[in-house]
């Protein structure tokens, strides 16, 4: 146990190093995640005309809690690992005696402690520029903790069961785009569950969507939501994926011949 702990300090501190270099960057990359905002403007003047389940206030809490979700839950894994593939770099991973798995976690985890400070004063500035959207956090907001880290660990599941489709094709990382459009509009990014017709909310609570995004961001503002029922798909999508991503791994090293070494 002190050996792992010991080994992921080093990954996340060599990780963490790594992205301060790139902090420019990673300051635009906080600025190209602005959507919520801009969605906000237009869902706050169709839920003043009193037609929708949530009022104006509710709407800019939504989508700034929208915001703090995704900051946490950006996953890229899908892109470095594909590039590893292709280039017969992956080769040098498996080398080490831990599974690059936890390298690419210590990636995404420095690169969300590097850009901490600054979306905390981008949501500081948005609360005092908008003193309606301020609320007081309940008991729900707790849950939102363990809700979030679920939702990274869904999040990089998937996409990381996506990637291992880079043993058998080139451009694995189309797979994550076509799965981008579902992933816009069920899973809460666009719009709130809670204005969408029943019938495609349930349809939408079928899949992993509505847990990368609206269950979390409404455990923040506090909204209806089953805290109990959505912890238990969130596991076990979680299980599933693992079980399949695993599978798909042991399967894929098995022809996995360094193409570009």
């Amino acid at each position: 146990m002190r050996y792992a702990v010991r080994v992921g300090r080093q990954y996340l501190a060599t990780q963490y190093a790594n992205m301060a270099e790139y902090r420019s960057e990673i300051i635009l990359w906080l600025f190209a995640m602005v959507l919520p905002f801009i969605l906000m403007g237009p869902w706050m003047t169709a839920a003043a005309t009193g037609r929708l389940a949530m009022t104006p206030e509710q709407m800019a809490r939504y989508f700034l809690a929208v915001f703090i979700v995704r900051q946490f839950t950006v996953v890229w894994v899908i892109w470095d690992f594909e590039f590893q593939i292709v280039e017969g770099r992956l080769s040098g991973q498996l080398l080490k005696p831990i599974d690059p798995v936890w390298n690419y976690v210590c990636m995404h985890l420095a690169e969300q402690m590097t850009r901490l400070p600054f979306w905390i004063v981008l949501v500081t500035v948005f609360l005092l520029c908008n003193p309606g959207a301020r609320w007081t956090p309940g008991w729900s907001c707790l849950l939102a903790v363990p809700a979030i880290a679920l939702t990274f660990t869904l999040r990089f599941a998937l996409q990381y069961t996506f990637a291992m489709l880079a043993f058998w094709m080139e451009r694995a990382a189309a797979i994550e785009q076509l799965s981008f459009l579902p992933y816009m509009f069920l899973s809460g990014l666009v719009a709130p569950l809670a204005v969408f017709p029943p019938g495609l909310r349930h349809l939408a609570e079928m899949t992993p969507f509505p847990y990368l995004v609206d269950f979390p961001a409404q455990l923040i503002i506090g909204g209806h939501v089953d805290a109990g029922r959505g912890f238990v798909t969130m596991g076990a999508w979680i299980v599933a994926l693992l079980l399949l991503n695993r599978l798909m791994w042991h399967r894929g090293l098995r022809q996995y011949s360094g193409m570009g070494a």
